[in-house]
């Protein structure tokens, strides 16, 4: 049966007047209930009291039990002198004998109380009892950085702060069984990875008990429990599984096998590389200092030395070098085919073909045409491959990881762009020269030279020069330059060169100090690439070794034809071959272990890129100058001598000219 809610109270009893229930779900008239009033009716008071106090109150809902306080009893003496009076005001529908009033008021103590007001309280549930003696010890005598601990009631010893952690239950670390964790795409089923992993846990298991039974003390830290082997198992099986699936098999097994073939040194050694590979961050070793570079030579005989690595002019143009200015006839038949193109390029991002505009749009001042420019910033690289892995591996951008063909591009410009390759069109825009002589003193014995370039609407041109003295990276030079055309995109993810650059950037001062230690001080400026070719001009001559990286694309920028080139992209070449190239910040950790534009999309620091082309060429001069020691080479008076032939004294050695092909 369910209980009663109050859902039938408003509704007639269909018993009525002969309903005998005691507690009807339904309603009943008013004289049913006159009778409940009669003396001899058989009802309960307590029915009875809530029924009057729901007439009072004017309440239909169920009964709540109330809480006695003082206003409640204050509430109880008047509800009681108001529930007699309206005993009186009621009349039955019927005239039957008046009954004895006293016998229906509530019965109340002799201050006018209703006798609920004396009924004992029921107690709470009862509790176990707390001690609470600790509590109030550690409230009274806790301070500042300090815990007081109480001990069996005896006085109390005081512990750091930074114990309280110890105070605390410590977890339960959940065990490992030798189940295969989950992958998304296993490369075998369950029931052979489960074997595989068996078999791979009982070498292991074989090899820990060799550690723990060796005499040697430094091997019990290597020796593991249980639990440690279970996982070591498990973590050894998924990497395989998630790095190698198509050579899945071959790998684990190749790997149980040398682990049944393994002396106890060998596990020795994995087990400690694998143990300092776990310490904590501030536990490990701190990393190696940069490699120092050791020449054995002077920096006067490296400056001597360096005229020995440069390039031959005769093979420079094939990988982009400009070694002769175009002729008259060759630029007149560039500016026709530049007239006859309207100004129409091919974006060196997207490759949209659009217009450009220089001197802006008449009807809107528009630069360029075609809208938004949507591209990949960084270069389509295919994957390193594994080796056993026969699937093809598509080529993927570094800036998103998108694949190629799949994605427009992860980065949105203004406007579209475009780059100028051809020497011919690049002479329209500014004519080459070759570099002077001079009759300057205290000139620099070599100089790195590093440039960088921003987009305008005649195509890629320079934007910042810098230039540093060889071997020791002294500034000589360097200085943001005002491009010829309208800018496009400074190009800043890579130039570094930001808007706010040039708005805090001063005229050129030649007797101005510069910071050498801030990367982006606030610099010079200069009103064009042919003031900035003109300073650059001052620290060299046609004997002058310049150093730096990919320099075919910094002497185009300032169109400069200089003899003497050291290029490092010629210097380190890649395995592979050129046009394939390493980059300056592959090259420096790789030889130098540093790291170099490490800024991010900040962009690069000219300044460093020519210091890091020079320790390249530093470290170039010590592999050789190793090597012709051996050979039998010598020097004096900052100049190299060959080999002493058979019979000749040391005065008669020849000396080798300062530069050979």
């Amino acid at each position: 049966m369910f209980s009663s809610l109050g859902l039938f109270k408003k509704t007639s009893c269909p018993e009525q007047p002969h309903c005998s229930l005691k507690y009807c779900l339904f309603a009943h008239d008013q004289s049913e209930k006159q009778k409940d009033l009669l003396p001899g009716v058989n009802r309960p008071p307590k029915a009875h009291q809530l029924e009057v106090d729901d007439k009072i109150n004017g309440s239909d809902g169920p009964r709540k039990r109330r809480r006695i306080d003082a206003q409640t009893i204050n509430d109880d003496r008047s509800q009681s002198t108001l529930v007699t009076t309206s005993k009186a005001v009621v009349s039955p529908v019927t005239d039957p004998p008046k009954p004895d009033t006293s016998a229906v008021q509530i019965k109340t103590l002799g201050d006018g109380l209703p006798r609920t007001a004396s009924r004992e309280i029921s107690p709470p549930p009862r509790r176990l009892a707390k001690d609470t003696s600790t509590k109030r010890t550690l409230a009274e005598n806790t301070q500042p950085g300090r815990v007081r601990a109480v001990q069996n009631g005896e006085g109390s010893v005081e512990f750091p702060a930074t114990a309280r952690k110890a105070f605390a239950p410590k977890a339960k670390a959940s065990e490992e069984s030798l189940n295969p964790r989950m992958l998304l795409n296993p490369p075998v089923s369950h029931p052979i990875r489960t074997k595989l992993i068996t078999m791979l846990h009982g070498e292991m298991i074989r090899l820990n008990e060799e550690v723990k039974k060796s005499l040697d003390a430094s091997d019990v830290a290597l020796a593991l429990s249980d639990q440690e082997l279970i996982v070591e198992a498990l973590d050894e099986e998924f990497q395989t599984a998630k790095k190698n699936p198509t050579v899945y098999q071959n790998v684990i097994k190749s790997r149980i096998m040398v682990l049944r073939k393994m002396k106890l040194s060998v596990w020795r050694e994995e087990r400690t590389k694998k143990i300092a590979q776990r310490q904590p961050k501030s536990e490990k070793q701190k990393p190696n200092a940069p490699k120092a570079i050791e020449t054995g030579l002077t920096p006067a005989e490296e400056i001597a030395f360096a005229p020995r690595l440069a390039a031959k002019q005769e093979g420079l143009s094939k990988h982009g070098y400009i070694t002769t200015a175009p002729t008259a006839v060759e630029l007149e038949v560039a500016m026709k085919g530049v007239e006859s193109a309207q100004g129409w390029e091919l974006c060196d991002r997207c490759k949209t073909r659009f217009q450009v505009f220089p001197g802006r749009r008449g009807e809107d001042g528009a630069l360029t045409s075609g809208g938004n420019c949507t591209y990949h910033w960084a270069k389509a690289r295919r994957p390193e491959s594994v080796k056993g892995d026969t699937k093809p591996r598509d080529l993927k951008y570094a800036c998103c990881d998108e694949t190629v063909g799949v994605s427009a591009g992860c980065t949105k410009s203004d406007t579209h762009v475009f780059k100028i390759s051809d020497p011919k069109r690049l002479a329209l825009v500014m004519p080459f020269q070759l570099t002077p002589a001079s009759d300057r003193t205290n000139l620099p014995g070599a100089v790195c030279f590093d440039c960088e370039m921003g987009y305008t609407t005649l195509g890629l041109e320079l934007i910042r020069l810098t230039a540093t003295a060889f071997p020791d990276g002294r500034p000589l030079l360097d200085v943001l330059v005002r491009p010829l055309g309208e800018v496009l995109d400074l190009n800043s993810r890579f130039s570094g060169v930001w808007p706010e650059d040039w708005a805090k950037a001063t005229p050129f001062d030649e007797d101005a100090v510069q910071s050498d230690t801030d990367p982006m001080p606030n610099l010079q400026i200069v009103d064009s690439p042919v003031v900035a070719r003109e300073l650059l001009f001052r620290l060299l001559t046609p004997e002058t070794p310049l150093i730096g990286h990919a320099l075919e694309n910094d002497l185009n920028a300032v169109r400069i034809l200089h003899p003497v080139i050291v290029d490092t992209c010629l210097l380190y070449e890649h395995p592979r071959g050129l046009p394939i190239r390493y980059g300056l910040k592959v090259l420096m950790k790789k030889f130098l272990d540093r790291d170099i534009q490490m800024g991010g999309d900040q962009g690069h620091d000219s300044k460093e890129d020519a210091r890091a082309a020079g320790d390249l060429v530093r470290r170039r001069i010590g592999k050789m100058w190793e090597q012709m020691k051996l050979e039998g080479w010598s020097v004096r008076d900052g100049e190299f001598y060959p080999p002493l032939p058979p019979g000749a004294s040391v005065d008669q050695k020849p000396s080798l000219p300062k530069r050979a092909g």
